[in-house]
């Protein structure tokens, strides 16, 4: 199974499209977003995945009603937990509590976003990834992440 992986998106529509695209060429067979959409109509382009999706809310999202109504139950407020391939995932926004939680050793990978710095580690028995911007404001660097479940092989790649 292959992962795609974003976050902090903030509205911006190129590099929305982008991702997608590499997410659709490389196969991809679910999306996961870290957070920071920002406004509904971002998720107009997710329309054009290939794979499912799921995500957290971040800390600028607005208009969260017109969000949902737009992505139902394929968003949430964090964290989000999945298992896949017997993998256990935590998906949240923040970046408080990722070492706590990477040393716990409950999750096998750790997903986090709102830093705008990618990060690839591993923190004991834990991988942690920040896929990093995908918007590429802050930082100068657009980057998403695909992760190759269950083996955890993780690969940052530049918009």
């Amino acid at each position: 199974m292959l992962l795609g992986v974003f976050s902090d998106t903030h509205d911006h529509l190129d590099n929305i499209r982008k991702s997608i695209e590499l997410f659709n060429g490389r196969g991809v067979d679910l999306v996961i977003h870290g957070g920071d959409l920002v406004s509904p109509f971002t998720l107009d382009l997710f329309a054009q995945l290939k794979a499912p999706w799921k995500g957290v809310f971040g800390n600028n999202e607005g208009e969260i009603p017109f969000i949902l109504e737009k992505a139902g139950d394929r968003i949430q407020r964090a964290p989000l937990t999945l298992e896949l391939e017997g993998v256990k995932v935590l998906v949240k926004h923040f970046h408080h509590y990722v070492e706590d939680l990477a040393a716990g050793g409950k999750y096998h990978l750790i997903i986090y976003g709102h830093t705008h710095k990618a990060r690839v580690e591993k923190v004991g028995s834990t991988w942690v990834l920040n896929p990093g911007e995908a918007c590429g404001w802050l930082t100068g660097r657009a980057t998403v992440a695909l992760v190759e479940i269950p083996s955890l092989e993780i690969e940052l790649e530049d918009l």
